[in-house]
């Protein structure tokens, strides 16, 4: 099985650009049995990371999800942990 990344990077794209390519990311990782992934969103004027997490909160394979720590991009990205 090809090794998938643990983040994926949304730069420039709208909401509706970003949910189904989140979506895919988190169905791969799920499958790949990542427990942790990164989306890295930016912090620009929050529209994206704030849709975002409404999205990722109600997401069936998301366990939580969190700011990433600092090395990770803090504000400008999330911590997602997938669920077992």
């Amino acid at each position: 099985m090809k090794a998938i990344s643990d983040q994926i990077d949304l730069h420039g794209l709208t909401v509706e650009e970003a949910i189904p390519l989140v979506d895919r990311f988190l169905e791969r990782a799920y499958r790949a049995r990542v427990p942790r992934v990164w989306v890295i969103h930016g912090r620009g004027t929050g529209t994206l990371r704030t849709e975002i997490l409404s999205y990722l909160g109600r997401h069936r394979l998301v366990a939580r999800c969190s700011a990433a720590d600092r090395a990770r991009g803090g504000a400008g990205a999330t911590q997602v942990e997938i669920i077992d």
